[in-house]
């Protein structure tokens, strides 16, 4: 089923899923037009920095606390048994949502960044030197540009950029011309966080497989809102986080080729990703399990497999086609004020968020007007400074939607921003 052939959400059901959707919230303004007041009603528009989480995978994180609190691995006692067939199937659950082989290609690690630190240490140090090179987009996270950074810094290996154009999307043939024999790792982001690019990833993994180098997918913002599959995309890994797509926070995944993760080397050492430890030397636990040194976090763990089905529940495409035509109408009603910049491609070709500025109002002034009126943006360079630097500006504002936003949430936004711009006329 495509995208525009999906039913709409029932979004109002949707949101009895969120307790927290329905509290208010303290600010100068209760209802507009009728001062100062704390019983504003939460507009939350941050998705793409943390996304709120479902009862079902709160109750997940509980059940786990108060019904079988135990250590996985090793442990002959029913508790440790349970938990950690629990957690085993939570890495076939997380494996089966992005289209993996198996549990032996999921790493469960703390978030994107920590897995995208996993393989340039793990692999990066190994593998690169002097002559060697890393090709990324001008759009990166610094989860990726500082890490891939400082790895090249390390080892001697030159890291280039592919541009972006004036549209927010990449230069295509400069990346043609910049993946060369010379290239081992390609990183590049799957949708981009401040400018909603979504990026041709298969078009990319083709170009560095030409030239046999691996693709390093950051999918922080798109395995939550849209189905991604990891073979479609190319990718040789790729990385994502649970807080943003319904499940809890310190708890995310790498995606690996199981061959490529069979030839690294663990990153951490210690408990439970060994096989064999005497006084000269160890040897290491079956995949996942090496890569996850020490007691892992299991009741995020199991409960990021319960915010997978949740969203599998809801339905991926449907999830996609809502944000889709928030993140038009916002746009195209922003766009619509003419003092008001929007950064990256049309409405109709992005992901679900939307970074800009308003003409004499700071991005932080904006974010705190608009939160007197109960509304979450972000504001700042949403750590992307290269690319704001790019931009020409220092900051942004950004406003970001998922399964649980409604239209009229956006009419609120609007309202703030017309209230930002009389305030600071």
């Amino acid at each position: 089923m495509g995208v525009q052939e999906s039913e709409p959400l029932d979004v109002e059901r949707i949101r009895e899923d969120f307790p927290i959707l329905g509290r208010k919230v303290g600010g100068d303004v209760s209802t507009p037009g009728e001062g100062p007041g704390d019983d504003t009603p939460l507009v939350y528009l941050d998705n793409a920095a943390t996304s709120q989480t479902p009862d079902r995978v709160v109750d997940a994180i509980a059940e786990y606390y108060r019904v079988y609190n135990s250590n996985v691995h090793r442990g002959i006692h029913s508790l440790s048994q349970e938990a950690s067939v629990a957690y085993e199937e939570a890495h076939d659950t997380v494996a089966d949502f992005v289209g993996a082989e198996g549990r032996e290609e999921i790493v469960f690690t703390k978030n994107t960044t920590e897995a995208m630190n996993l393989v340039a240490y793990a692999w990066g140090l190994e593998e690169l030197g002097p002559g060697d090179e890393v090709v990324l987009t001008e759009m990166e996270h610094h989860a990726s540009l500082v890490t891939w950074q400082q790895i090249g810094k390390r080892t001697g290996a030159a890291v280039k950029y592919i541009p972006v154009d004036e549209q927010g999307r990449l230069d295509m043939d400069a990346a043609a011309e910049l993946i060369t024999d010379d290239t081992r790792m390609v990183s590049a982001v799957h949708v981009s966080n401040t400018l909603g690019t979504i990026n041709p990833i298969a078009d990319l993994a083709d170009l560095a497989h030409d030239h046999d180098a691996y693709v390093f997918v950051d999918a922080a913002q798109s395995v939550p809102n849209r189905p991604v599959d990891v073979s479609d995309l190319g990718a040789d890994f790729l990385a994502f986080s649970a807080h943003k797509m319904c499940g809890p926070t310190g708890v995310g995944a790498l995606y690996g080729r199981e061959h490529i993760l069979e030839e690294m080397q663990p990153y951490l050492y210690g408990g439970d990703m060994i096989r064999k430890v005497t006084y000269d030397d160890a040897t290491w636990e079956d995949l996942p399990w090496k890569f996850e040194a020490g007691t892992p976090n299991v009741a995020d763990g199991i409960a990021f497999a319960e915010a997978c089905e949740y969203l599998d529940d809801v339905g991926l495409e449907r999830i996609q086609a809502h944000e889709q035509q928030l993140t038009e109408y916002a746009y195209e009603e922003l766009d619509a004020r003419g003092d008001v910049t929007i950064y990256g491609p049309p409405a109709d070709d992005r992901g679900g968020l939307v970074a800009f500025n308003v003409d004499g109002v700071h991005a932080h002034d904006l974010s705190s007007i608009v939160n007197d009126y109960g509304v979450a943006i972000r504001a700042g360079d949403h750590c992307t400074q290269p690319l704001h630097d790019k931009l020409g500006v220092a900051a942004s504002a950004r406003a970001s939607f998922y399964l649980y936003n409604t239209r009229e949430e956006i009419d609120v936004l609007l309202e703030a921003v017309d209230a930002a711009v009389e305030l600071f006329a």
